[in-house]
């Protein structure tokens, strides 16, 4: 077996269904209708396969038997084989004057034995039988019936071979392609059977496949969806919890101060409202032209960081940044995410450290940019509502790029979080834009 040929050895081929059963019946009825007038016509004119034949009456009804098993022959193909094959022996024996479709009968039989028998040892093995007894057959008629090389029937021969000779070569030649046909034609059907399951067994994995990849793509479509709503929605709301809890407390004592973190919270809730629209922007675009102005609202880069330490510092937190290294431009993706973990970050230390100082910091490497924001606040994990979706969003986004993330207490006090993302730099067109 050739090494790309495929391992036809554990496939069993189906049965036929019902309707090619259906057809095996009519295909024994032709054949029967046929076997029946090729008699009829041959006795008419006396041209008898072996010179004589037996009466009428018994050549018609070795003619009806010889077709009958090829109405069961797919689902029965050996049965029928070995039934057709010792019927082909007795009908010679007796010399019925037709001999035409009691080969196509034969031919019928052992091709059906190759296409459709299930186990492909008994398949190969039964044809190689039949095959070899029937070429031990022929010789034994031929010896048996061959005439003198000095009889009448020799006297036309002018060749340079031995009249008997030849006879015996023709019919070994002509027998050897008619049973070479039947077994060749077998095995190829019974191939092609084999493809095209294995094409519909491919067609369907693929098809598995393809829904399989769908929901994924769904799931990871909503986690996506849910990590944005996440960053947008809990960074200002945060803030405005701080800002609205400040003004309630202030509103008697300092109506003054109230105003101004009432400002903040308005400003706050129009900020977040902005950003929605522009990640539902780009959610409901249906082409690029189309998101691409909305993309830039909904994904903001490290340039924006500046609002977010803004934010910061209204609700109370000293934030202090730096910047290691020599800035270059970074994938917008990396940039998106190396800016959603800062802010996760902020929220984190706004709602829960009770820090006074947040220290952010941008670090420029070789090939990657890494971003830490430590704190001076309890360095707790714990939260009284539970475990939130922040930590699980920053290892999300940083896993997508192949990149690192720490998060832990820092020693002493505080809290660390520490994003390494790979970033290939971006080369800048023209106009300095990336």
């Amino acid at each position: 077996m050739a090494r790309d040929e495929p391992d036809w050895s554990d496939w069993r081929r189906p049965g036929p269904t019902r309707s090619q059963r259906r057809v095996d019946v009519g295909i024994a009825a032709v054949v029967l209708v046929g076997a029946l007038a090729m008699t009829v016509l041959i006795n008419s004119m006396g041209a008898f396969a072996f010179g004589a034949a037996p009466g009428l009456t018994e050549q018609l009804i070795w003619s009806a038997a010889l077709p009958v098993p090829l109405a069961v022959r797919r689902r029965f193909p050996l049965v029928v084989l070995v039934v057709v094959g010792v019927l082909f022996i007795a009908a010679q024996t007796r010399q019925i004057g037709d001999n035409l479709i009691p080969s196509i009968v034969l031919f019928l039989a052992l091709y059906t034995e190759g296409a459709w028998q299930r186990n492909r040892t008994v398949a190969r093995w039964s044809r190689t039988g039949v095959i070899v007894v029937m070429f031990g057959w022929l010789v034994l008629a031929m010896f048996l019936s061959l005439p003198w090389p000095d009889s009448a029937e020799f006297t036309s021969a002018a060749g340079p071979l031995d009249p008997r000779l030849a006879s015996v070569l023709y019919s070994f030649v002509f027998n050897a392609m008619f049973f070479s046909a039947a077994y060749w034609f077998g095995n190829l059907a019974w191939l092609s059977a084999h493809r095209q399951a294995e094409l519909a067994r491919r067609a369907d994995q693929l098809r598995r496949s393809q829904e399989q990849n769908t929901r994924g793509a769904i799931v990871a479509e909503r986690v996506r969806i849910a990590r944005d709503l996440h960053d947008v929605v809990a960074h200002h709301v945060s803030v405005m919890g701080v800002h609205a809890g400040a003004a309630r407390r202030a509103l008697d004592k300092d109506p003054g101060l109230a105003r101004t973190a009432l400002q903040t919270v308005e400003q706050t809730a129009r900020t977040a409202i902005g950003e929605l629209r522009g990640l539902l922007g780009v959610l409901r675009a249906e082409d690029t032209e189309d998101t691409e102005p909305r993309a830039a609202v909904a994904s903001p880069g490290l340039d924006r960081l500046p609002e977010l330490f803004t934010s910061a510092r209204s609700a109370g937190l000293e934030v202090r940044h730096g910047v290691y290294g020599e800035p270059r431009p970074v994938p917008d993706a990396v940039a998106v995410s190396a800016y959603r973990v800062v802010q996760e970050a902020l929220t984190n230390v706004v709602k829960h450290a009770g820090a006074r100082t947040a220290d952010v910091r941008v670090r420029y490497l070789d090939s990657m940019l890494e971003v830490e924001v430590t704190d001076d606040g309890r360095g707790a994990t714990h939260r009284p509502d539970g475990p939130g979706f922040g930590l699980a969003g920053m290892r999300e986004r940083i896993a997508v790029h192949g990149g690192e993330l720490e998060a832990g207490p820092r020693r002493g006090a505080g809290y660390r979080v520490r994003a390494s993302l790979p970033a290939v730099a971006v080369p800048a067109t023209e106009d300095g834009a990336t």
